[in-house]
């Protein structure tokens, strides 16, 4: 199980590769469907570790063990109203 820590180093590793992609298609290096194709995938597991992020913090808000929450599917994190 990955710690906050762990998930908050992803996220920034996500957010790096989403700039990065963006360069890249702005510099020619791939197509607007290379990059609109793997953007997706990102931001999909961005929401996922961000809804992580707030599992641990409720459970641990409610005294609850943060090691319990689990990733869930994209598609239900991707169905949330923000």
């Amino acid at each position: 199980m990955a710690d906050e820590k762990q998930i908050i180093g992803r996220v920034d590793e996500l957010v790096a590769e989403e700039h990065s992609l963006r360069q890249r298609l702005a510099a020619g290096e791939l197509s607007a469907a290379e990059e609109h194709e793997r953007l997706k995938q990102v931001e999909e597991e961005l929401d996922q570790c961000w809804d992580l992020l707030r599992q641990r913090r409720a459970k641990q808000s409610a005294g609850q063990n943060p090691d319990d929450a689990a990733a869930r599917p994209t598609s239900e994190v991707e169905s949330y109203l923000q």
